[in-house]
């Protein structure tokens, strides 16, 4: 009996990644989820430097202004409540103090344009296709940060629109690093706060956009992160209690879904040892003066040497 129906996918052939891949994910949260993974299992990997970003124009901003090194002065900054932020970036980057947000925000610049020019997969998330346009200077910000709703106008993004920006984006990492595998997906999470049919028009834009632009021969890639969470996942199981965001079991299954498709068979290999090695790690012994935990942990140290010999830039905590 079959209770599920299963998207069939193959292993990608070429450009695979592994222990040498360095990895920059860009996006919703969903790049976050999966950025976690890479970073557990110790691939070279750089996670949203500007925090979530959860439409394309503000990945094409970040993008834009770190390869033309285009770096923020006092007056892109806004401040309400004693806090100060940017428009162009989450709320996670948000301080106390102007000074320390300009060097936050432009140090983060010159480090993206670094991973952007060595990077070997670029893997774009996208999660809505809702933008705001602050009415004040005419711009598309990517987080509001909880200031007045009268100040923005909201508006969707046409699916040429997106197209657009993703092959700018496409064009701008090209012009500084030819060689490098995009892989585009769409973030699972709903966005039910635009309303539930405006969230479906949102996701069917950003997919038809998106497959207007991937070409496998030209390293343009889709992994259907969405198509899985939908239908094979099609139970409120998956999801947190917000009903919204999908849960541990729904991110793993993707994960693996995701190995699967695009990691090398040594990568696998490599990643399953690192994992046994992260679980012994957290592993809190009874007696840690025990002969035996020391003799665990002698052998833990010889699995880590042996993993840090073969790969030097792996480092564990």
């Amino acid at each position: 009996m079959k209770l599920q129906t299963n998207i069939k996918l193959q292993k990608q052939p070429h450009h695979q990644i592994d222990y040498t891949s360095r990895l920059m994910l860009l996006g919703s949260c969903f790049s976050e989820n999966i950025g976690s993974k890479f970073e557990y299992h110790k691939f070279q990997s750089e996670v949203n430097p500007f925090g979530i970003l959860f439409h394309p124009m503000a990945i094409e901003n970040l993008i834009t202004r770190s390869i033309n090194e285009d770096f923020y002065s006092d007056l892109e900054i806004v401040s309400q409540n004693e806090i100060y932020s940017c428009f162009d970036a989450h709320s996670k980057l948000n301080t106390l103090s102007k000074s320390q947000l300009l060097k936050s925000l432009n140090t983060q610049l010159s480090e993206t344009l670094d991973q952007v020019k060595s990077a070997s997969h670029i893997i774009i998330t996208l999660g809505t296709a809702w933008v705001y346009r602050n009415k004040a200077t005419d711009k598309i910000v990517a987080n509001c940060h909880k200031i007045p709703q009268k100040q923005f106008l909201k508006e969707l993004m046409s699916v040429e629109d997106i197209v657009a920006s993703l092959e700018r984006i496409i064009a701008l990492v090209r012009s500084v690093n030819p060689k490098v595998n995009f892989i585009f997906t769409v973030s699972p999470v709903r966005h039910l706060k635009d309303g539930f049919v405006e969230n479906n028009r949102s996701k069917a834009h950003l997919l038809s956009a998106i497959h207007q632009i991937i070409e496998p021969r030209n390293q343009l890639f889709y992994f259907p992160s969405y198509e899985i969470m939908m239908d094979e996942l099609r139970d409120y199981r998956f999801y947190n209690q917000d009903m919204i965001h999908p849960n541990d079991l729904a991110i793993d299954y993707i994960w693996e879904t995701f190995k699967t498709v695009w990691l090398a068979e040594d990568a696998v290999e490599i990643s399953e040892r690192i994992a046994s090695i992260q679980t012994k790690k957290a592993h809190r012994p009874f007696n840690p003066n025990s002969k035996a935990h020391q003799n665990f942990l002698d052998n833990l140290q010889e699995e880590i040497a042996q993993i840090q010999k073969e790969f030097p830039h792996i480092k564990f905590d």
